[in-house]
């Protein structure tokens, strides 16, 4: 046991060193020994480079918003280490029985998941997945150990005992489970834990046999081709009217009628813990900062938050790219609104080279994963892509150089990103088809005329959260 000690040690700085995310998941019986589990590994770690999670019932953050937002915000930074005494896999052991299942069918649930794993491991994180099995003989032994010793007690309760006598059911849910989710990225390791010694052995064997392998990888020169896509049929840019106008009179006219709407609409929100996200794409100058300014003019602050996006800083690269706009997803009940968002990715990412070919590729399915997990969970995704033509960007970029209030709006990369004009068009064209679904759709504003853009996406988000709160 010693040298597996020791090795593992070695193993955690190398993972440091390489940067490589892990996380370990341990499920199991009740009484089967996850904590002990947990702590043998503790005992040979560098605590200050792992972080231990037991999932819990649902606390009220966490109910407010999509499954798998709770595990999103604890992926573990690069180099550091995440274990798990219990998981998202007690969505289909200790919840199988909660209402909220019933929320979200039991395939997209598992489809959930895979999906959050596969990402992971697509950026190079370790998922090691023990499930750690005894008898149900030996759990009710352990239960009755439990119970004798006052200090412990508490920690039997009717349900385990309720659970133990339903020992063959809920081993057919855990059956379906581990069949479900056992993948080639991923896969379920399975451990006799009727000898706690024998069981963390084969823990710590199989841990380091997994980092041995994954550091391995990172010393071969393996190229991975780039996924083979498809050309688009069409450009959806195309259907854009750029000549739309409208005027200062009726501007202002339907301006005080779709604010007035919102404010009542924000409060209706509320009330049916309705969640809302509002998502601005759009050219440099195209007017996505003015827009937001106007939608909520009236909005009581309390409801809502507005989120700039900038290149990620050091934190945030240290994680998954989907890691920081995660941890922003609204509360039911509120509204998250997004000044660029993580369609920075097929974007600036993809054109200034930010990203490798692979990984912009992957993004598409990425993006649509999670934005369909916002759906799933009820989540009311607005989508706004506010386009001007090349000359109205010229015009813009030519007034905020002259007007002293409006120059700090303009920079050298702004004229660096309109030489590469062509480029990024391509890339807008691959991003607005590509990631235009049903439960996300996109919204072209025509935005030449900016009082025309702003009174559009204003009257988008009220007649459509107006329609989708009367269905509900």
């Amino acid at each position: 046991m010693e040298k597996l000690e020791i090795k593992m040690g070695q193993l955690e700085r190398k993972a440091l060193e390489n940067k490589v995310p892990i996380t370990i998941v341990f499920e199991g019986w009740g009484a089967s020994g996850k904590g002990r589990q947990i702590n043998e590994l503790l005992q040979v770690l560098d605590p200050r480079g792992v972080k231990v999670y037991s999932t819990q019932v649902s606390n009220e953050e966490e109910i407010y918003r999509p499954f798998m937002w709770r595990f999103w915000t604890k992926i573990p930074e690069r180099g550091r280490m995440a274990i798990y005494g219990r998981s998202w896999y007690s969505r289909f052991i200790v919840e199988k029985l909660d209402p909220m299942m019933s929320k979200l069918p039991v395939d997209k649930a598992y489809q959930e998941v895979n999906n959050f794993e596969r990402q992971l491991v697509d950026d190079g994180h370790v998922i090691i997945k023990f499930f750690l099995h005894i008898s149900r003989k030996e759990q009710k032994k352990r239960f009755k150990q439990l119970e004798k010793n006052p200090l412990t007690s508490w920690r039997v309760t009717d349900y385990d005992w309720k659970k133990n006598k339903q020992y063959e059911w809920y081993g057919e849910v855990i059956e379906e489970m581990i069949s479900r989710t056992d993948s080639k990225y991923a896969p379920w390791h399975i451990v006799s834990a009727e000898n706690w010694r024998f069981a963390t052995v084969s823990v710590f064997e199989k841990v380091i046999e997994v980092l041995e392998k994954k550091l391995a990888s990172l010393n071969k020169k393996t190229r991975t081709k780039a996924v083979s896509l498809s050309s688009i049929p069409h450009s959806m840019l195309e259907t854009s009217d750029l000549s739309r106008e409208l005027t200062r009179k009726e501007y202002d006219r339907l301006r005080r009628i779709y604010q007035k709407k919102i404010w009542e609409i924000e409060h209706e929100v509320y009330l049916q813990r309705q969640s809302v996200v509002i998502v601005y794409e759009g050219w440099d100058a195209a007017g996505k900062g003015g827009n937001i300014k106007r939608l909520v003019r009236r909005m009581d602050p309390r409801g809502y938050d507005v989120f700039p996006i900038a290149a990620p800083n050091d934190i945030e690269l240290a994680h998954h790219y989907l890691w920081r706009f995660w941890i922003k997803m609204p509360k039911a009940g509120h509204f998250a609104i997004f000044d660029r968002s993580w369609y920075g990715r097929v974007l600036v990412e993809r054109v200034e080279g930010f990203a490798t070919i692979l990984e912009w590729q992957r993004a598409y399915r990425e993006i649509n994963e999670m934005e369909e997990q916002m759906a799933n969970y009820g989540t009311l995704l607005f989508k706004f892509w506010i386009d001007i033509d090349k000359d109205e960007q010229l015009k813009r970029f030519q007034d905020r150089e002259k007007v002293p209030s409006k120059q700090w709006k303009i920079t050298d990369e702004d004229w660096r990103n309109r030489e590469k004009w062509d480029q990024y068009r391509d890339a807008v064209d691959d991003m607005l088809y590509r990631t235009n679904t049903d439960y996300a759709p996109w919204t072209i504003v025509e935005s030449n005329c900016k009082l025309y853009a702003r009174i559009k996406t204003l009257k988008t988000v009220v007649k459509t959260l107006e329609k989708h709160l009367i269905k509900h």
